[in-house]
């Protein structure tokens, strides 16, 4: 088959479209070219509709879609956990992070590490963060790169490439501005081109119907894995909550009431966009595949499932139709991917380069490594989408990466008062001990901690991933609370302190005093009362 030269030319206007937006975005913000806290996020004017949208448009990506059919389409719906797990870590974000982490000004999710333990541990805890950030834009490009080269027969290297550089461009120019408008455009694309595509798909005579059908995309329950069901459950839910992405946006809003009740709508908005890909898994599922037509140099979905979703709307719907589920589904991955890109780059600026190597970096230098650290960023996530197999697969090991060794991390050291470095660095280790003692197929890693119930052909059946994170959560409060009460009762002389958390005698660490200071003298004008032009128009309720 020869390349489908009208779709492509329908995806260049897209995207000719996307970018225009982006660079659009980035001329109302001028100004602050060299703001690099103005690129991370905004002046935290963002009123309710630019917030609740871009937080819908940055969870429902490329893998949050894809995936979510895959699934379907594999195991069943029973096991299509992604979208209410992810969207339910909104609203644990909501009561419990949201507000706080607002009212204290932060930039970064890291910021309360780099404060509370040392900039050092903020660097540490960093690679955590980072890692996930980049498996989800993997997963992200891996998707676009399945879809186009389904839909318009074109190489998935050439599509992921040219898509990454999209992203990237418009980000670089305009960083959160740009993303968060651009997000807007996208997620408009995303709902309806999704749903356009579904009557078509559901009513093509090679597709059974799913209602009369439902066993055969309903899934199975097993007893015997209610502990992975379980465990990638909590792992969705608490994994999805220490995510730069997500705070990159609850930190520009208005305020910590904005934070808070914005994550809860874009909850409820996430399920509602996630419909569509639960029933084009479905149809799938339903679908008899030897009856379809497919072009000779295309993989079937029953040999590659990760393609179903892009399967389905290239075979199962009109051509025309097809160009608008193809938008959809680009549309997702751009929304996410720039979101990823910044989130990274935002990170490492802040909170490793400024902190540990650059503390006196001026506005300008800090502006251009954040402009290198971008592309670089890119260049690593799309690396890694080029060599990934399964979507659905990268999509829950970015969660389990930070479900680990972040989560509990967060919950210290925004809910435990008397939490410290110490705490923090033996629950690292401990949760990263317990979680690669587990193994992880995805990586060919062998388990050398076989937990209960562990079968050679089954693996692990036992929740691990969540005892290693109960495991480093208490770690971390235990190991706090005795290495205070060591320090402030005079049990252990404080030349004996290597992270230099007690030296004052008086809770407040000479580390976390300076810190804090700074972070004090780098809140923006905006919370003197000062809101960029560019959101104006959205009037706070």
């Amino acid at each position: 088959m020869a390349v489908n030269w009208g779709g492509v030319a329908g995806m260049i206007v897209f995207y000719l479209l996307i970018l225009a937006i982006g660079l659009w975005a980035a001329r109302r913000t001028r100004g602050h070219g060299k703001d690099t806290e103005h690129a991370m996020v905004g002046d935290r004017g963002f009123g309710w509709r630019v917030g609740v949208l871009t937080l819908i448009a940055t969870w429902v990506g490329g893998g949050f879609i894809n995936g979510t059919a895959e699934v379907v389409y594999t195991s069943g719906l029973v096991w299509a956990q992604a979208p209410w797990g992810f969207s339910l870590s909104f609203i644990v974000n909501a009561f419990f992070f949201a507000e706080k982490m607002r009212a204290a000004n932060y930039v970064t999710v890291i910021d309360p590490f780099s404060i509370k333990y040392g900039a050092k541990m903020g660097g540490i805890l960093f690679l955590s963060a980072l890692m996930g950030e980049l498996l989800w834009c993997a997963t992200i490009l891996t998707a676009l790169g399945s879809t186009m080269s389904v839909i318009l027969d074109i190489d998935r290297y050439l599509s992921v490439i040219i898509s990454a550089c999209v992203a990237t461009l418009y980000t670089f120019v305009g960083g959160l501005y740009s993303v968060a408008y651009t997000d807007i455009a996208q997620l408009t694309v995303v709902f309806f081109g999704l749903w356009l595509c579904f009557p078509f798909a559901v009513t093509n005579p090679a597709s059974a119907s799913i209602a009369a059908n439902s066993d055969l995309w309903v899934g199975e329950w097993d007893n015997k894995y209610v502990g992975v069901w379980l465990d990638n459950a909590l792992l969705l839910i608490m994994g999805g909550v220490p995510w730069q992405a997500y705070f990159q946006r609850a930190l520009s809003t208005k305020s910590p009431k904005h934070a808070k009740y914005m994550t809860l709508v874009a909850s409820a908005g996430c399920i509602i966009v996630s419909i569509p890909a639960y029933l084009m898994g479905a149809v799938g599922a339903t679908t008899d595949w030897s009856a379809v037509e497919i072009n000779l140099n295309q993989t079937n979905p029953a040999d590659d499932p990760s393609i179903v979703l892009p399967a389905i709307i290239q075979y199962l719907t009109p051509p025309a139709v097809a160009f608008f589920g193809l938008g959809a589904i680009s549309a997702a991955v751009m929304s996410s991917t720039d979101s990823s890109i910044l989130s990274s780059t935002s990170m490492f600026v802040r909170n490793v380069y400024r902190n540990v190597f650059r503390p006196k970096a001026s506005d300008l230098e800090l502006m251009i490594t954040m402009k290198i650290t971008l592309v670089a960023v890119a260049a690593i996530a799309t690396i890694l989408a080029l060599t990934a197999d399964s979507i659905y697969s990268l999509f829950i090991l970015c969660g389990d990466v930070v479900y680990v060794s972040l989560f509990p991390q967060l919950v210290c050291v925004v809910h435990m008062e008397k939490s410290n470095t110490y705490g923090s660095v033996l629950g690292l280790i401990v949760g990263l001990v317990l979680r690669i003692g587990g193994g992880e197929p995805t990586l060919n890693l062998p388990p050398f901690i076989y937990y209960p119930f562990y079968s050679e052909s089954d693996g692990q059946l036992f929740a691990f991933r969540t005892l290693a994170m109960l495991c480093s959560l208490v770690t971390c409060i235990v190991g706090s609370l005795i290495t205070d009460a060591i320090f402030r009762r005079g049990w252990l002389d404080t030349k004996w302190d290597i992270f230099r958390c007690f030296e004052d005698h008086a809770g407040v660490s000479d580390i976390g005093a300076k810190n804090t200071i700074e972070l004090q003298n780098d809140v923006s004008n905006d919370e003197k009362g000062s809101v960029n032009p560019a959101f104006k128009s959205e009037k706070e309720n």
